[in-house]
């Protein structure tokens, strides 16, 4: 009887992360090794990282001691953007085996072999690259919906971020090359690919093409009945872009456009690449030819520079905003990163403070569009998750709604009414 090994994945950090971690689980799989849970007992481990906050880092370091824990003789690999930027930190720890950064991970299961098999097991530390290649990846296992990798690093280096330095800089393929993987996609039988990238709005940049380019070129794959985009810069969605999505016939109306501070002194600040006028007019041209569009933003509260008045002008402005909800991040200091050696710090617990009352005017924005969306018809895509005897789905404008648990009705697209009822309150 042959003995599987098996393998386990923890995967930290934004959807790219989980594109990524989810080609690396295919390559064990095609290797021989069964794929298990986390939390379940494995002969490898492999924490999948991110380091965009102290927190995220923390919350890596746990994942780390619990895979030790579970099997303390398996083989520990950490990967990601944590390792890219300080392996020497993760070394330290008792027990890790193997360390990579962000330009060797998607090798990891010839890292992972050629370790098992030498007898000195010593720990692997590989020289982090610097991420000039571009490999792209797609996720599987969610038989509705594939997060796929369409850029990658970032050239902005804004004040506050250390994703340049653990991504390295701006890279994509071609259109021609990533439409004929979005096509290989579709043959999965999925029937919504979500566009995930660093900088998605960045794609082509090195190719002399553009993102507008390839969405165009993206919606005439007819097998593909929706595409998300799961984040783009204010500066780079242009209004000919946001038209195109209104009639387009596969792009949905839902946008996700980081916006960081909410005031043109701190945006300046920290070197974003727009102001607050230039935010508001893109939302208000998305909502004059798609009235029930899905406005996401993140924000950084508690950045340098960011008085009680710059506050309050945030939030006057944030509240004045068609936006849907808010992803809110407390500014969190990074190493590397221009803003350690500015002045302006504000003091921890303002911080949480302000980060509270920005949670509570996206709570008031979410409910608001709930109830704007409440007795319209939507086209939900129903998935095969199941919770209370319920199955649940995303409208086009990502409102998560639910119905009675049908098998039949798993990856169908159905029209639903929307009511107080159905919605689930989450995003």
């Amino acid at each position: 009887m042959i003995v599987m090994r098996k393998v386990a994945i923890h995967t930290l950090g934004c959807k790219l992360n989980y594109s990524e971690s989810s080609d690396i689980v295919r390559q064990f799989a095609e290797n021989g090794f069964q794929v298990v849970d986390f939390k379940d007992f494995a002969d490898v481990y492999i924490i999948n990282t991110c380091t965009v906050t102290s927190v995220a880092e923390k919350k890596c370091r746990t994942a780390i001691r619990q895979a030790i824990a579970s099997n303390p003789h398996a083989t520990v690999a950490v990967v990601g953007c944590f390792s890219q930027v300080n392996p020497q930190e993760i070394s330290k720890i008792e027990g890790v085996d193997i360390i990579l950064g962000n330009a060797d991970k998607h090798k990891l299961v010839d890292f992972v072999i050629d370790y098992q098999k030498d007898s000195q097991k010593r720990n692997k530390v590989l020289p982090m690259g610097e991420g000039d290649e571009f490999v792209a990846t797609y996720s599987t296992g969610d038989r509705t919906r594939s997060f796929f990798k369409v850029q990658d690093g970032c050239d902005y280096f804004c004040t506050y971020c250390e994703i340049p330095f653990a991504r390295g800089r701006s890279r994509s393929q071609t259109v021609a090359e990533t439409v004929a993987k979005a096509r290989q996609i579709a043959h999965t039988g999925v029937k919504e690919i979500v566009l995930t990238g660093i900088n998605t709005g960045e794609f082509g940049k090195q190719h002399g093409e553009t993102f507008f380019q390839l969405i165009r070129e993206l919606d005439n794959i007819e097998t593909v009945s929706r595409y998300r985009i799961s984040s783009i810069e204010p500066n780079l969605l242009t209004d000919d872009m946001i038209d195109f999505i209104a009639q387009s016939r596969a792009f949905l109306p839902h946008f996700h456009i980081p916006l960081q501070a909410g005031s043109n002194l701190v945006l300046q600040t920290m070197k974003r690449r727009y102001t607050t006028e230039l935010y508001a007019s893109r939302l208000s041209n998305i909502k004059s030819v798609m009235p029930d569009a899905c406005i996401a933003a993140d924000v950084i509260v508690g950045f340098n520079g960011e008085t009680d008045e710059e506050f309050q002008k945030a939030c006057d402005f944030i509240e004045s905003l068609p936006i849907s909800y808010l992803h809110v991040f407390t500014y969190s200091e990074r190493p590397r990163t221009r803003a350690l050696a500015m002045d302006g710090k504000v003091p921890v617990n303002v911080r949480r403070e302000r980060s509270k009352v920005l949670h509570r005017i996206s709570a008031s924005k979410k409910e608001v569009f709930y109830r704007m969306n409440y007795g319209t018809a939507h086209k939900v895509l129903w998935e095969s998750d199941v919770r209370d005897g319920y199955m649940l789905g995303f409208t086009e404008n990502y409102i998560r709604v639910k119905t009675l648990f049908d098998e039949s009705k798993v990856n169908t697209i159905e029209n639903v009414i929307v009511t107080k009822d159905n919605v689930v309150l989450e995003v």
